[in-house]
């Protein structure tokens, strides 16, 4: 009888082990849905900045190329400067009953529609208009850091489960890849009047600046729907990774730990050059179609084919990194840009953009998908040397941001001055050749040269899927 209890005992504890680890680490399909359509209005403004401030300051606004360059590196690497320090607010809030970093998201968001409207608005002066512009990007950089940061750490604050957490994050991949075609669709249906080849002569009309101020409010009022729906259908958990015992990590200790772990400075290296050139190509794209490529009247549809391309891919990238690992899908997905980018620079016709547009929407949505896929698993590795801190994953997620952002406002301030060195002419119908040949190099051999340079970069990065799986069992040991 005492064999027979004893195996009673030991099976009615493993099932109420499995069931309740089961219960708190599984995710709902509606909870992984409303997580990923809190972060599609990020993208949504983050792809009309892209793809459309540039153009809108030098030929709506009318800014000078070097003043736009400043506002463009100026309000991005203040927006990178920004991103530590929100972490480190962010990583000493105190828990409250809709979370800790909800409060962050659901506080800013009205701020963060205000200063986006106002950076579409052409002020009724000329002299301060670089201070308007590079005041408000700045506050604007400032304010979606506030939201983004504490979004992304609520990556690790959904699920224990890898499984579970790659399955959010292919969710909001997915969602976020639609974001930024919503956000060029309104952008560029709405604002392609302004830049129209029949409309050229007419630049800078009031009818010019109306449509982009009512981009701008299409934009924030989609902001405010997405914030509600992820505060009304996502439960944040209060960090279910650290023991009981276990204290917060000063945050200069945390950030010194983070600092020298190898694989989240290997991965955050590879992914900054490639977010570079994936940026200076956004960046520049409307441009080269406008004065390089003869393609002014189709730049908005075939930015809407790339992005609709990613769209349909991230499922695929979630299959392939699921059966062929995360590093493997890395190579192959954002390897498969480098020849289109090149073909679109040697032939540029109609045909040829879309051909292009369409397979580059595969490299877009791994470049989105894989860095972010693959942080949590640092992050893990990082708990299984130092299983004893707590409150370091706000700091793994600003720091990669911080590093992102300062490297592709580097990259806009310089492809700007590029501009201005070619002799571009602000508000003009033409530019001068040497325009459109800088326009060619930054879109076709500078991102070729950076994307490279992290694929070189990524073959250091050591959490291969074999450490991986067997990350995961110490830490299910650990727990």
């Amino acid at each position: 009888p005492s064999i027979f209890q004893a195996c009673v005992i030991l099976s009615t504890h493993t099932l109420c082990t499995y069931f309740t680890t089961h219960a708190d680490t599984s995710l709902s399909v509606c909870s992984k849905l409303c997580f990923a359509i809190g972060g599609a209005p990020i993208q949504v403004a983050g792809s009309a900045t892209a793809f459309f401030l540039q153009i809108y300051l030098l030929d709506i606004a009318q800014i000078n190329p070097f003043h736009a360059s400043l506002v463009l590196f100026i309000g991005k690497a203040w927006g990178a400067a920004n991103d530590p320090i929100v972490g480190f607010f962010v990583s000493k809030s105190k828990w409250t009953k809709i979370g800790r970093l909800m409060p962050w998201m659901v506080g800013c968001t009205p701020f963060v529609v205000v200063s986006y409207f106002y950076l579409w608005f052409v002020p009724p002066f000329t002299s301060g208009k670089f201070i308007w512009y590079l005041g408000f990007y700045c506050l604007y950089q400032t304010l979606i850091t506030c939201f983004h940061v504490p979004y992304s750490a609520l990556t690790m604050f959904l699920s224990t489960d890898q499984k579970e957490r790659d399955s959010a994050t292919a969710y909001r991949m997915t969602m976020e890849v639609l974001g930024t075609l919503i956000g060029a669709a309104i952008q560029g249906q709405i604002v392609a009047s302004a830049h129209a080849s029949r409309h050229c002569p007419l630049y800078n009309t009031s009818i010019d600046k109306e449509v982009y101020m009512i981009a701008a409010g299409v934009i924030g009022a989609l902001f405010v729907l997405c914030t509600v729906v992820l505060f009304m259908g996502v439960k944040e958990k209060d960090d279910p990774y650290a023991l009981k015992t276990d204290k917060p990590i000063p945050f200069l200790k945390g950030l010194q730990l983070v600092m020298k772990h190898g694989p989240y400075i290997k991965l955050t290296a590879a992914f900054l050059f490639i977010s570079v050139a994936i940026q200076m190509v956004q960046s520049n794209f409307v441009l080269f179609c406008t004065y390089a490529a003869d393609l002014r009247d189709h730049f908005q549809n075939i930015v809407l084919t790339i992005l609709m391309s990613a769209l349909v891919s991230i499922p695929f990238w979630q299959w392939f990194l699921q059966r062929f690992g995360k590093k493997t899908a890395a190579y192959c997905g954002i390897s498969w840009i480098i020849p289109f980018a090149v073909m679109l620079v040697s032939i540029p016709n109609i045909i040829v953009a879309y051909a292009v547009a369409l397979s580059s929407g595969l490299s877009v949505a791994a470049s989105l998908l894989l860095p972010w896929s693959m942080l949590p698993d640092v992050v893990d590795d990082f708990r299984l040397i130092n299983p004893h801190s707590k409150g370091h994953e706000a700091i793994f997620y600003s720091f990669y941001v911080f590093f992102t952002k300062f490297a592709a406002g580097v990259s806009l301030g310089v492809s700007t001055l590029c501009l201005e060195f070619a002799g571009y002419d602000t508000g003009a119908c033409k530019q001068p050749p040497h325009v459109a040949y800088i326009l060619k190099l930054l879109i076709g051999a500078a991102p070729v040269v950076f994307i490279v340079m992290g694929l070189v970069i990524l073959l250091l990065y050591p959490i291969t899927e074999e450490v991986r799986i067997r990350n995961k069992q110490s830490l299910s040991e650990l727990r």
